[in-house]
């Protein structure tokens, strides 16, 4: 039996903040219609609906023009949910999949030609842990040749079991929503203080988005703002920033509405020259943005 989520905030605020011209989105997510884009059987959880035109309303709210789609383990290895909305997109947006061992070079080279970037691995206990680290190198060799990077969506306490694997890897890789350090452990925490240890390398970015999933305080989540911005001081060149619309696994105390979430931005980057690198500059470097 999988675990219903719950839906996003429906009313979208317009921010205060004005995002600049060609803003990413860097991490948020399609999940179906079902009917159009059946969900895995074997999935954790089952998302309400949120496609493409809820997303684009979204995205017109918040003044958002770019979008890195990340396609969510409930839609497993098909990737047909992001692959057509970037087909629809006008070289807007990108994409990161998931994809298993079936997927071979030919395959990959085909969603590289449909705007796919990367891939994306759980090792979160709640979407069942540490993937099969077989598959996992056997994937990570296999795209080294396309130019993409590998997503890890960690656990803290992952930050520390796995050191070891990313300091061998052999291609850039992203780390998720600031490694879900929680706030209530402070900056002083160790996994946060590996997590800052790996911003300092070259082939590590690292996503300040999941604010709602690391604090501790709830709405407004200003507490994770001190751990976004300790990262983004460290690494200004390699930080994105997503929505991670439309929240999956987030309690409905926690559900956070996307315009207040803008808001917290210049929080976590306080000048327009940082603000200009965390949601313009590093995503066109990083996914190759062709629409300047």
């Amino acid at each position: 039996m999988t675990k219903p989520c719950n839906p996003p905030d429906p009313n979208t605020k317009t921010p205060k903040f004005k995002l600049p011209k060609n803003a990413t989105d860097a991490h948020c997510h399609i999940f179906g219609p079902a009917d159009k884009y059946p969900y895995a059987a074997d999935r954790s959880y089952t998302p309400p609906d949120a496609g493409l035109d809820k997303f684009k309303r979204l995205q017109s709210i918040l003044g958002l023009s770019r979008a890195v789609l990340v396609n969510a383990s409930c839609h497993g290895v098909n990737n047909d949910p992001i692959l057509d909305a970037i087909a629809q997109s006008g070289g807007c947006y990108r994409g990161v999949a998931n994809i298993d061992r079936s997927f071979d070079e030919k395959a990959i080279e085909n969603l590289d030609q449909r705007g796919i970037r990367g891939c994306r691995f759980n090792f979160v206990k709640h979407l069942g842990g540490v993937p099969d680290m077989e598959e996992f190198h056997l994937i990570i060799n296999r795209i080294k040749h396309f130019n993409w990077h590998v997503v890890l969506h960690f656990d803290a306490i992952d930050l520390v079991k796995h050191q070891e694997l990313l300091d061998n890897l052999p291609i850039p890789y992203i780390i998720d929503h600031m490694g879900r350090v929680p706030t209530k452990d402070g900056l002083d925490q160790e996994p946060f203080k590996i997590l800052l240890e790996f911003a300092r390398r070259d082939n590590c970015w690292i996503k300040v988005c999941g604010a709602e999933r690391i604090s501790s305080q709830g709405p407004p989540f200003t507490d994770a703002m001190p751990f976004a911005k300790a990262i983004i001081d460290i690494a200004p060149d390699r930080v994105l920033w997503g929505t991670d619309w439309p929240h999956p696994n987030v309690k409905e105390s926690s559900m956070p509405n996307d315009g207040d979430l803008v808001d917290l931005i210049p929080l976590m980057a306080a000048t327009p020259a940082l603000q200009q690198k965390l949601l313009v500059d590093n995503a066109h470097r990083l996914y190759g943005f062709s629409n300047i």
